[in-house]
């Protein structure tokens, strides 16, 4: 039986070089340290700096190396397990297993897409929250959180306009409401520069966006887009039994 043509396909040079660096920062790299430029990699491994990049890409998404502002490229340490709760969350912050912290909140029209979601009217404005998470000290995840005003009509009219202060308002309104159960998306995309900047990446970087959709009586009570950093990040789900897997030593299990 002949080979198919997949089975003809020759892996690409990339690809090859991936692997032959990811067991260099095994034995000759260790985490923090900062990697050779790219000419004097290109020389050592014998290989275009095209086909060098695309392989320091692929170890980047990988979570094996961080690009980072003013340094350059290290070694990444063992991602960090970032649970995502199925559980009710707790808005307020006083629960100790969330380690979100209010930054800002607006009122401004949505964008057209989350107000569809929301059932809004697109040039409506409703509330939005900008929240950062941290783990181990490191800023790990940014969020937008849209509210429409409908899920929280007791919002004080004499509370703080915007900041920190309205941004608390707004989560303690929607503790209050409590919520019926939510539905949950991730997936794989780029660093835009807001959150690059918050997240100590540069734009375009691998991160995972996590879209969550709050439910109450049937409609939707908020939209949460909250975007992680791929690099270090390994998100976990449910409420208890949180399995973790790592191909480059032990996981650290983020509150």
């Amino acid at each position: 039986m002949g080979t198919t043509q997949l089975e003809s396909v020759q892996e690409p040079k990339y690809w090859h070089l991936k692997t032959v660096l990811s067991e260099a920062l095994d034995s000759d790299f260790s985490v923090g340290e900062i990697l050779p430029n790219e000419r004097e990699l290109a020389a050592r491994f014998g290989v275009a700096r095209a086909t060098l990049r695309q392989a320091l890409e692929q170890l980047e998404l990988e979570g094996r190396l961080q690009r980072r502002r003013g340094v350059g490229t290290t070694v990444a340490p063992p991602r960090v397990g970032v649970a995502v709760s199925t559980a009710q969350r707790d808005w307020t912050g006083d629960g100790a297993a969330e380690a979100w912290r209010a930054v800002d909140a607006t009122a401004a029209p949505a964008p057209s897409s989350v107000a569809s979601v929301l059932e809004v009217d697109a040039a409506d404005p409703v509330h939005v929250v900008r929240r950062i998470r941290t783990s181990h000290g490191q800023t790990v995840a940014a969020e937008f959180l849209y509210v429409p005003s409908s899920s929280v009509p007791e919002l004080s009219a004499i509370d703080a306009p915007s900041g920190p202060a309205r941004a608390r308002a707004v989560l303690r309104e929607l503790h209050r409401l409590g919520l019926d159960g939510q539905d949950r998306s991730v997936e794989l995309g780029s660093a835009r520069a807001d959150d690059a900047k918050e997240l100590d990446r540069l734009p375009g970087a691998p991160v995972l966006v996590v879209t969550t959709r709050y439910l109450v009586a049937g409609g939707t009570a908020a939209l949460s887009v909250a975007t992680y950093r791929a690099d270090t990040c390994r998100l976990t789900f449910g409420d208890a039994g949180k399995v973790e897997i790592s191909h480059h030593g032990p996981e650290r299990q983020a509150s």
